[in-house]
């Protein structure tokens, strides 16, 4: 069982951990209420060693991945990055990863948990191309921090922060070290996201918490991944999902040239619309279990896949994340989840970031 680098530093008998996309982590260090408050009004720190990081090298490095993905990288100016699917030739959902222009290098950064799986699909399509496939995980970790006091915080721990755009990558030096500052991928929050050296990743968490940071673990990040209305693989995204079922229009590009899955993903974009859609669902009362069907008049049209109740200051908001059949997902809309009633909800949920 793999465990974070920052855990095996920083765990203490007091520290509950627990399986975090594959990877063992801190689940919670003080409650969830306060380190889910730092993330969306103050800064929250967060351990994001369950993230792999795989670079390409090799002449045709460029040309091969930008055939192998939805989105452009052909295109992609160095110190920039896309998010992006995996598919297989049907058009299905094989996994989604973050990939980053490093100049000499692509790199490719996703969930452990599907590390395995994305090297694979990547050993497999490499034939007669120019392209090293490395996994440098064991190398090159991570820390991330959230809220609106972010940058504040980074610079107060000692990192000029000079990105200002989605995805945008930064290197810079921190205490001697070499580290890449990269900003975060959300429009409803501030976020920011480290690299660096595993030897230097306990170093830097007590500086940001020295300046101001809020240790957060995994459960308060896995809320605020919910209330943003990011889907996760292997959870929300199945590998029987097709690309624009999922909702997440920056992964496509529809004038990149062709790549694996791309015919269905065409065939789609020109039809205009799919049969169900992604969104969001605000439950009356209790926190109900992912998978449980969605109905309107006694008729299923959906299921939910994940789900959570958000401590919003003295209040508990509970939500859910999944499908929903595209005639029935009207915002406003009430349906059945389970035993309870819920209502159809744009994302990300509006009264957490407010």
């Amino acid at each position: 069982m793999s465990v974070t680098e920052l855990t095996e530093k920083l765990a203490t008998p007091e520290l509950r951990t627990a399986l975090y996309r594959g990877v063992r982590t801190v689940a919670v260090y003080s409650d969830r209420r306060t380190e889910f408050a730092a993330l969306r009004l103050a800064a929250g720190v967060y351990d994001l060693g369950w993230r792999a990081k795989i670079v390409l090298t090799g002449s045709d490095r460029v040309r091969w991945l930008n055939g192998m993905i939805t989105n452009n990288v052909r295109d992609l100016p160095v110190g920039r990055g896309v998010y992006a699917f995996l598919l297989n030739p049907q058009g299905r959902i094989q996994a989604d990863l973050y990939a980053y222009n490093r100049g000499d290098s692509l790199l490719v950064d996703s969930d452990q948990s599907q590390a395995g799986k994305v090297l694979g699909i990547f050993d497999h399509y490499i034939i007669m191309d120019d392209v090293e496939v490395a996994n440098t995980t064991d190398k090159l970790t991570a820390i991330g921090i959230a809220g609106p006091q972010s940058e504040e915080v980074l610079r107060a721990a000692g990192l000029e922060v000079l990105v200002t755009d989605s995805l945008q990558v930064q290197d810079a030096s921190w205490e001697q070290a070499g580290v890449t500052i990269v900003r975060g991928d959300s429009a409803e929050f501030h976020s920011y996201e480290v690299w660096l050296a595993p030897a230097n990743v306990d170093r830097l968490w007590n500086a940001l918490v020295k300046a101001g940071a809020v240790p957060t673990g995994s459960e308060a990040y896995e809320l605020l991944r919910i209330a943003a209305g990011f889907p996760v693989y292997g959870q929300d995204i199945r590998d029987r999902d097709l690309p624009q079922e999922t909702g997440q229009s920056r992964a496509l590009h529809f004038t990149k040239g062709c790549y694996v899955g791309q015919e269905i993903v065409e065939r789609i974009h020109s039809r205009g619309n799919v049969h169900r859609t992604f969104t969001g669902f605000l439950l009356d009362g209790p926190q109900v279990e992912p998978a449980a069907s969605i109905r309107v008049d006694g008729k299923d049209v959906g299921e939910l896949t994940s789900a959570a109740v958000l401590p919003v200051g003295d209040t508990d908001i509970a939500v859910g994340l999944g499908y929903i059949r595209r005639e029935a997902g009207v915002p406003g809309r009430e349906v059945q989840i389970g035993n309870k009633t819920a209502r159809v909800s744009r994302l990300p949920f509006a009264d957490v970031f407010q």
